[in-house]
């Protein structure tokens, strides 16, 4: 292979590979600008059901791609945005939706993250107000005499006076 034949060939398959979601938004044909904007903007609205964290908008999933034929078709034949959304939620259930409305059988994904980090942060602050303070007297006496020589000893070098023999300790 030519040392020219394969950029263009990385370059071809990368433009193809780059256009290839456009085509599932390219292919609808609308009376107007705005009645584009409002599919756009009602797909966005709507999670992919196979993807889940993909909006109806983006997913290449081709039941993503049916639910995007089913909203063009309802679009076009005169529902309101109102309509088309009680439609899928009717049949697919909140889940459907990016933002689910709040109402008991969604309190939990609502307030569920505030309650977990409320029940952590009470945990960790009757952890750290149950610990125990650690000072001086937390220290054996031989501790305290050995921390002392120490620093004293660190004091001296800095001060650049000799320091005084170590006693060795037996391990």
């Amino acid at each position: 292979m030519s040392p020219l034949i394969r950029p263009l060939l990385f370059a071809a398959l990368l433009a193809v590979t780059a256009a290839a979601p456009a085509y599932t938004l390219e292919e609808f044909k609308f009376d107007s600008p705005a009645q584009e904007q409002e599919f756009r903007a009602l797909i966005a609205k709507l999670r992919c059901l196979v993807c889940q964290n993909e909006s109806l908008a983006g997913s290449q999933a081709e039941l993503a791609q049916d639910l995007r034929n089913e909203v063009y078709r309802m679009l076009r034949a005169g529902q309101s945005e109102d309509e088309i959304l009680d439609f899928l939620v009717a049949r697919y259930g909140d889940f459907v939706l990016y933002d689910p409305p709040l109402k008991p059988s969604t309190y939990v994904l609502w307030f569920g993250p505030f309650v977990i980090i409320g029940v952590a942060a009470f945990f960790m602050v009757r952890s750290v107000l149950r610990r125990k303070p650690t000072g001086d007297d937390a220290m054996s006496d031989a501790e305290r005499e050995r921390l002392r020589t120490l620093l004293d000893t660190d004091a001296d070098i800095r001060a650049g006076e000799p320091s005084p023999p170590t006693p060795k300790q037996s391990i």
